[in-house]
């Protein structure tokens, strides 16, 4: 990790998108190259309206989240459109490093590239390939939970 909060903080948001992108600079080519349009944001929290939307009671329960339209799925004749957005939840995220214990700087590319295997339809096996791509220290930490996306659903995680 590039930046490291003082003793007793907890990572802001710029320590998290910093980590975010470092993740996105290490993907192959073939994937970067069509990531140029989307848009990362770190938050606190989902706002409740996503919350509802994705039946989850509890913003600690959701770590990162896809808004858009897989890659193999959008039109030329589209116009108007939102761009594609990569939502990063600070809070849950920090929640999840705290009960863990894995490396901040793992969880957070886990978390990167599986809303980023959304953005390109892949399945679950896909996005492993994709974090072992990305770099020895991107395996993703095994947290003993669900994967609560689904299968290329553009879902939560």
């Amino acid at each position: 990790m590039e930046r490291q909060a003082a003793i007793g903080e907890a990572p802001d948001a710029a320590a998290i998108e910093t980590i975010a992108r470092a993740t996105i600079a290490r993907l192959p080519a073939a994937f970067a190259a069509h990531l140029g349009d989307v848009v990362l944001l770190v938050e606190e929290f989902a706002d409740d309206e996503t919350l509802a939307a994705l039946g989850i009671e509890h913003p600690l329960d959701l770590t990162g989240l896809y808004h858009g339209r897989p890659v193999g799925e959008k039109s030329s004749m589209e116009s108007g459109a939102l761009p594609d957005r990569i939502h990063l939840y600070r809070r849950a995220i920090l929640d999840e490093w705290v009960e863990t214990g894995v490396r901040l700087d793992d969880l957070v590319a886990h978390v990167t590239i599986h809303e980023i295997g959304h953005h390109f339809g892949l399945s679950d096996d896909d996005m492993h390939a994709l974090e072992d791509a990305a770099g020895p220290d991107t395996g993703g930490p095994d947290t003993g939970g669900p994967d609560t996306g689904g299968p290329d659903t553009g879902g939560p995680d």
